[in-house]
Protein backbone atom coordinates (compact mmCIF):
# COMPACT_ATOMS: atom_id res chain seq x y z
CA UNK A 1 0.00 0.00 0.00
CA UNK A 2 1.91 3.61 -1.27
CA UNK A 3 1.59 5.98 1.98
CA UNK A 4 0.17 9.18 0.88
CA UNK A 5 -0.83 12.86 2.26
CA UNK A 6 -4.49 11.48 2.50
CA UNK A 7 -3.44 8.69 4.91
CA UNK A 8 -1.72 11.07 7.72
CA UNK A 9 -4.91 13.58 7.22
CA UNK A 10 -7.44 10.36 8.05
CA UNK A 11 -5.12 9.57 11.03
CA UNK A 12 -5.57 13.42 12.34
CA UNK A 13 -9.16 13.66 11.92
CA UNK A 14 -10.02 10.28 14.09
CA UNK A 15 -7.30 11.77 16.53
CA UNK A 16 -8.17 15.42 16.94
CA UNK A 17 -11.86 14.26 17.03
CA UNK A 18 -13.21 16.80 14.40
CA UNK A 19 -13.10 17.68 10.52
CA UNK A 20 -13.01 21.25 12.30
CA UNK A 21 -9.88 20.55 14.45
CA UNK A 22 -8.08 18.69 12.01
CA UNK A 23 -8.50 21.62 9.72
CA UNK A 24 -7.64 24.02 11.99
CA UNK A 25 -4.28 22.22 12.96
CA UNK A 26 -3.42 21.44 9.10
CA UNK A 27 -4.02 25.01 7.75
CA UNK A 28 -6.68 24.05 5.54
CA UNK A 29 -10.36 24.72 5.51
CA UNK A 30 -12.91 21.95 6.97
CA UNK A 31 -14.36 21.64 3.16
CA UNK A 32 -10.85 20.59 2.10
CA UNK A 33 -10.52 18.20 4.91
CA UNK A 34 -13.65 16.77 4.14
CA UNK A 35 -13.15 16.57 0.17
CA UNK A 36 -9.76 14.72 0.72
CA UNK A 37 -11.24 12.61 3.20
CA UNK A 38 -14.11 11.55 0.74
CA UNK A 39 -11.55 10.36 -1.74
CA UNK A 40 -9.52 8.56 0.73
CA UNK A 41 -12.76 6.57 1.38
CA UNK A 42 -13.77 6.41 -2.85
CA UNK A 43 -10.03 5.44 -3.50
CA UNK A 44 -10.12 2.10 -0.84
CA UNK A 45 -13.97 1.64 -1.71
CA UNK A 46 -14.84 1.73 1.92
CA UNK A 47 -16.42 4.02 4.64
CA UNK A 48 -13.62 4.88 7.20
CA UNK A 49 -15.44 7.27 9.51
CA UNK A 50 -19.52 7.56 10.41
CA UNK A 51 -20.53 11.09 10.33
CA UNK A 52 -22.70 12.28 13.10
CA UNK A 53 -23.66 15.73 14.08
CA UNK A 54 -22.15 15.45 17.56
CA UNK A 55 -18.93 13.97 16.69
CA UNK A 56 -16.72 11.04 14.37
CA UNK A 57 -16.58 7.24 14.95
CA UNK A 58 -14.33 5.23 12.73
CA UNK A 59 -15.95 1.97 11.21
CA UNK A 60 -14.68 -1.18 12.09
CA UNK A 61 -12.47 -1.16 8.71
CA UNK A 62 -11.48 2.60 9.98
CA UNK A 63 -10.31 1.42 13.32
CA UNK A 64 -8.58 -1.20 11.46
CA UNK A 65 -6.68 1.15 9.18
CA UNK A 66 -6.34 3.81 11.71
CA UNK A 67 -4.16 1.22 14.21
CA UNK A 68 -1.92 0.22 11.03
CA UNK A 69 -1.27 4.01 9.76
CA UNK A 70 -0.30 4.97 13.61
CA UNK A 71 1.68 2.45 13.39
CA UNK A 72 3.49 3.73 9.82
CA UNK A 73 3.82 6.98 10.31
CA UNK A 74 5.65 6.16 13.97
CA UNK A 75 7.76 3.99 12.14
CA UNK A 76 8.75 7.05 9.61
CA UNK A 77 9.09 9.32 11.82
CA UNK A 78 11.62 6.90 14.01
CA UNK A 79 13.54 6.29 10.68
CA UNK A 80 13.88 9.82 10.12
CA UNK A 81 14.94 10.44 13.35
CA UNK A 82 17.52 7.54 13.25
CA UNK A 83 18.61 9.18 9.51
CA UNK A 84 19.23 12.07 11.10
CA UNK A 85 20.41 11.97 14.12
CA UNK A 86 17.39 13.41 16.07
CA UNK A 87 16.43 12.52 19.14
CA UNK A 88 13.34 11.11 19.75
CA UNK A 89 12.09 13.06 21.94
CA UNK A 90 8.86 12.32 23.61
CA UNK A 91 5.99 14.44 22.58
CA UNK A 92 2.07 15.18 21.65
CA UNK A 93 -0.53 13.56 22.35
CA UNK A 94 -1.13 10.79 25.18
CA UNK A 95 -4.28 8.77 25.73
CA UNK A 96 -3.99 6.23 28.16
CA UNK A 97 -6.54 3.86 29.79
CA UNK A 98 -6.58 2.13 32.77
CA UNK A 99 -8.99 0.71 35.22
CA UNK A 100 -10.58 3.20 37.88
CA UNK A 101 -9.23 1.89 41.61
CA UNK A 102 -5.69 0.99 40.20
CA UNK A 103 -5.49 4.43 38.32
CA UNK A 104 -6.39 6.14 41.09
CA UNK A 105 -3.98 4.45 43.44
CA UNK A 106 -0.97 3.92 41.68
CA UNK A 107 -1.42 6.25 38.47
CA UNK A 108 -2.69 9.45 39.11
CA UNK A 109 -0.15 10.07 42.04
CA UNK A 110 2.45 9.72 40.03
CA UNK A 111 1.34 11.52 36.90
CA UNK A 112 2.84 14.95 38.43
CA UNK A 113 6.52 13.87 38.04
CA UNK A 114 5.79 12.13 35.13
CA UNK A 115 4.46 15.37 33.08
CA UNK A 116 6.95 17.71 34.41
CA UNK A 117 9.82 15.40 32.83
CA UNK A 118 7.96 15.63 29.81
CA UNK A 119 6.15 18.63 29.65
CA UNK A 120 5.27 18.54 25.60
CA UNK A 121 3.35 15.59 25.90
CA UNK A 122 -0.41 16.34 26.05
CA UNK A 123 -1.96 13.62 28.39
CA UNK A 124 -5.46 11.92 28.75
CA UNK A 125 -6.73 9.45 31.30
CA UNK A 126 -9.74 7.37 30.37
CA UNK A 127 -10.49 5.33 33.50
CA UNK A 128 -12.85 2.28 32.97
CA UNK A 129 -13.35 -1.07 34.66
CA UNK A 130 -14.97 -2.92 31.53
CA UNK A 131 -13.45 -3.57 28.29
CA UNK A 132 -11.36 -0.68 26.38
CA UNK A 133 -11.10 -1.00 22.24
CA UNK A 134 -7.87 0.80 21.75
CA UNK A 135 -8.20 1.17 18.17
CA UNK A 136 -11.48 2.07 18.15
CA UNK A 137 -11.43 4.79 20.76
CA UNK A 138 -7.45 5.59 19.77
CA UNK A 139 -5.47 4.59 22.69
CA UNK A 140 -2.33 4.60 22.94
CA UNK A 141 -1.66 2.39 25.93
CA UNK A 142 -4.31 0.66 28.32
CA UNK A 143 -3.48 -0.96 31.31
CA UNK A 144 -5.35 -4.27 32.06
CA UNK A 145 -5.31 -6.63 34.92
CA UNK A 146 -5.56 -10.17 32.61
CA UNK A 147 -4.09 -13.57 32.42
CA UNK A 148 -4.61 -13.28 28.62
CA UNK A 149 -3.65 -10.14 27.09
CA UNK A 150 -5.36 -9.81 23.71
CA UNK A 151 -3.40 -10.70 19.94
CA UNK A 152 -1.97 -7.82 17.89
CA UNK A 153 -0.62 -5.58 21.15
CA UNK A 154 2.59 -5.62 22.60
CA UNK A 155 1.81 -6.76 26.57
CA UNK A 156 3.90 -5.91 28.71
CA UNK A 157 3.91 -7.08 32.30
CA UNK A 158 4.43 -4.66 34.99
CA UNK A 159 3.69 -6.08 37.98
CA UNK A 160 1.59 -9.07 39.43
CA UNK A 161 -1.82 -9.65 40.81
CA UNK A 162 -1.73 -11.07 44.59
CA UNK A 163 -5.52 -11.42 46.23
CA UNK A 164 -5.91 -12.25 49.37
CA UNK A 165 -8.81 -12.63 51.26
CA UNK A 166 -9.95 -9.91 54.22
CA UNK A 167 -12.46 -8.45 56.30
CA UNK A 168 -13.25 -5.73 58.53
CA UNK A 169 -12.75 -5.93 62.35
CA UNK A 170 -16.31 -5.40 63.40
CA UNK A 171 -17.61 -7.53 61.30
CA UNK A 172 -15.45 -10.52 62.44
CA UNK A 173 -16.08 -9.94 65.98
CA UNK A 174 -19.75 -10.19 65.08
CA UNK A 175 -19.83 -12.73 62.54
CA UNK A 176 -16.46 -14.95 63.95
CA UNK A 177 -13.29 -16.02 62.04
CA UNK A 178 -13.26 -18.53 58.82
CA UNK A 179 -10.68 -20.88 59.52
CA UNK A 180 -10.73 -22.75 56.32
CA UNK A 181 -11.85 -21.98 52.54
CA UNK A 182 -15.06 -24.22 53.03
CA UNK A 183 -16.45 -22.08 56.44
CA UNK A 184 -16.38 -18.93 53.87
CA UNK A 185 -19.62 -20.65 52.66
CA UNK A 186 -21.50 -19.59 56.29
CA UNK A 187 -20.70 -15.87 55.90
CA UNK A 188 -21.27 -12.84 53.81
CA UNK A 189 -19.37 -12.63 50.97
CA UNK A 190 -18.97 -9.35 48.80
CA UNK A 191 -18.10 -9.40 45.13
CA UNK A 192 -18.69 -7.37 41.79
CA UNK A 193 -21.00 -9.47 39.59
CA UNK A 194 -18.77 -12.03 37.17
CA UNK A 195 -16.12 -12.35 40.44
CA UNK A 196 -17.77 -15.73 42.13
CA UNK A 197 -16.67 -18.43 42.44
CA UNK A 198 -13.20 -17.88 44.08
CA UNK A 199 -10.07 -20.13 43.24
CA UNK A 200 -8.05 -20.24 46.12
CA UNK A 201 -4.62 -21.83 46.36
CA UNK A 202 -2.18 -22.86 48.89
CA UNK A 203 0.72 -25.25 48.04
CA UNK A 204 -0.74 -28.35 46.39
CA UNK A 205 -4.31 -27.57 47.54
CA UNK A 206 -6.89 -25.71 45.71
CA UNK A 207 -10.44 -25.01 46.67
CA UNK A 208 -13.29 -23.46 45.32
CA UNK A 209 -15.84 -20.63 47.33
CA UNK A 210 -19.12 -20.19 45.34
CA UNK A 211 -21.47 -18.11 46.98
CA UNK A 212 -23.60 -15.46 45.74
CA UNK A 213 -22.75 -11.56 46.70
CA UNK A 214 -24.36 -10.13 49.81
CA UNK A 215 -24.74 -6.86 47.80
CA UNK A 216 -25.03 -7.40 44.38
CA UNK A 217 -22.72 -4.26 42.68
CA UNK A 218 -21.23 -3.75 39.04
CA UNK A 219 -18.95 -1.68 40.75
CA UNK A 220 -15.41 -3.12 42.36
CA UNK A 221 -14.96 0.37 44.21
CA UNK A 222 -17.64 -0.39 45.77
CA UNK A 223 -16.87 -3.90 47.38
CA UNK A 224 -13.45 -2.16 48.32
CA UNK A 225 -16.04 0.32 50.41
CA UNK A 226 -18.22 -2.65 51.81
CA UNK A 227 -15.62 -4.74 53.05
CA UNK A 228 -14.27 -1.94 54.41
CA UNK A 229 -17.28 -1.25 56.08
CA UNK A 230 -17.69 -4.18 57.73
CA UNK A 231 -20.65 -5.67 55.25
CA UNK A 232 -18.89 -8.82 54.69
CA UNK A 233 -15.63 -10.81 53.64
CA UNK A 234 -13.97 -10.41 50.07
CA UNK A 235 -11.19 -11.40 47.85
CA UNK A 236 -9.37 -8.43 47.27
CA UNK A 237 -5.90 -7.55 44.86
CA UNK A 238 -3.04 -6.42 47.20
CA UNK A 239 -2.40 -3.45 45.43
CA UNK A 240 -6.20 -2.31 46.49
CA UNK A 241 -6.47 -3.31 49.49
CA UNK A 242 -2.19 -3.31 50.79
CA UNK A 243 -2.72 0.00 52.82
CA UNK A 244 -5.82 -1.12 54.93
CA UNK A 245 -4.08 -4.02 56.23
CA UNK A 246 -1.05 -2.68 57.37
CA UNK A 247 -2.98 -0.05 59.02
CA UNK A 248 -5.26 -2.56 60.69
CA UNK A 249 -8.76 -1.64 58.60
CA UNK A 250 -8.79 -4.94 57.40
CA UNK A 251 -7.64 -8.17 59.06
CA UNK A 252 -6.16 -10.78 55.98
CA UNK A 253 -7.82 -14.39 56.69
CA UNK A 254 -7.21 -17.58 56.16
CA UNK A 255 -3.35 -16.40 55.27
CA UNK A 256 -2.27 -19.78 53.57
CA UNK A 257 -4.58 -19.22 50.64
CA UNK A 258 -4.52 -16.61 47.70
CA UNK A 259 -6.62 -15.97 44.85
CA UNK A 260 -5.16 -17.54 41.35
CA UNK A 261 -1.96 -15.73 40.44
CA UNK A 262 -2.56 -15.97 36.59
CA UNK A 263 -3.70 -12.61 36.50
CA UNK A 264 -1.14 -9.71 36.04
CA UNK A 265 -1.16 -6.12 35.63
CA UNK A 266 -0.39 -5.32 31.90
CA UNK A 267 0.65 -2.08 29.52
CA UNK A 268 -0.87 -2.96 26.35
CA UNK A 269 0.31 -0.67 22.96
CA UNK A 270 1.34 -0.72 19.30
CA UNK A 271 4.25 -3.14 18.37
CA UNK A 272 5.93 0.36 17.66
CA UNK A 273 4.89 2.68 20.24
CA UNK A 274 5.98 6.56 19.67
CA UNK A 275 8.35 7.69 22.10
CA UNK A 276 5.86 9.37 24.43
CA UNK A 277 3.90 5.67 25.02
CA UNK A 278 7.50 3.94 25.50
CA UNK A 279 8.47 7.27 28.33
CA UNK A 280 5.10 6.24 30.28
CA UNK A 281 5.61 2.76 30.28
CA UNK A 282 8.79 2.76 31.64
CA UNK A 283 7.92 5.28 33.83
CA UNK A 284 5.58 3.01 35.14
CA UNK A 285 7.30 -0.04 35.13
CA UNK A 286 9.87 1.75 37.38
CA UNK A 287 7.56 2.68 40.13
CA UNK A 288 6.39 -1.05 40.16
CA UNK A 289 10.15 -3.01 40.35
CA UNK A 290 9.44 -4.09 43.19
CA UNK A 291 5.68 -3.57 43.30
CA UNK A 292 5.25 -1.36 46.60
CA UNK A 293 1.99 -2.76 47.11
CA UNK A 294 4.01 -5.71 48.09
CA UNK A 295 5.74 -4.21 51.25
CA UNK A 296 2.78 -3.85 52.78
CA UNK A 297 1.26 -7.83 53.23
CA UNK A 298 1.24 -8.45 56.79
CA UNK A 299 0.70 -11.86 56.06
CA UNK A 300 -1.19 -12.26 59.08
CA UNK A 301 -4.79 -12.80 60.13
Amino acid sequence: MAFDPDHALFVAILDNGSIAATARAWGISPAMVSKRLARLEARLGVRLIERTTRRLHPTPVGAQLHAELTQLLAALTEAEARVTGAAATPAGPLRIAAPTSFARLHIAPHLGDFLRAYPAIALELTLSDGYVDLAAQRIDCAIRITADPPAGYIARRLAGNRRVVCAGPAYLAAHGTPATPAALAGHRLLAADGQLPWTLLRPGKRALVEGISHVRTDSSEIVRELVLAGVGVALRSLWDVGTALADGRLIRLLPEWEGARDLAIHALHAAQPRPAVTAFVDSLADRFSPPPWEALDTGHG
